[in-house]
């Protein structure tokens, strides 16, 4: 079992920066993928970020390249998703979650994840 506890949501203007955090108990964090994703209302929930268990790789969603940076800190057993420039259609539930099925993948899609932080809103006004 896996508690995941998603933070850092505010309101901020168009153009600024916000750091997500997602905070791991339970299992042996460290051995397993990481992911982020956002749902806005009416919409499906889309894939944002993923993160191996090492760190080393990392993989983003067209519509996020460039701006935002997933990462973690195994020690602390975090994870975090730095955006930056930051644009009204980002605006969404960012909810983190954790793949304990296969360590090596590192998974693009929301059925690969199967534990999932309550999420956190980000409001970007124009």
């Amino acid at each position: 079992q896996v508690q995941l506890v998603d933070s850092g949501g505010v309101l901020v203007q168009a153009g600024g920066s916000l750091r997500l955090s997602c905070a791991a108990s339970g299992r042996t964090f460290s051995s397993y993928a990481m992911g982020w994703f956002r749902q806005s209302p009416g919409k499906e929930r889309e894939f944002v970020a993923a993160i191996s268990w090492t760190g080393a790789n990392s993989y983003y969603a067209d519509s996020v390249k460039g701006r935002f940076t997933i990462s973690r800190d195994n020690a602390k057993n975090t994870v975090y998703l730095q955006m930056n420039s930051l644009k009204p259609e980002d605006t969404a539930v960012y909810s983190c979650a954790v793949d304990t099925s296969s360590p090596l993948r590192v998974g693009v899609n929301e059925y690969e994840y199967d534990y999932w932080g309550q999420g956190t809103q980000v409001t970007v006004s124009s």
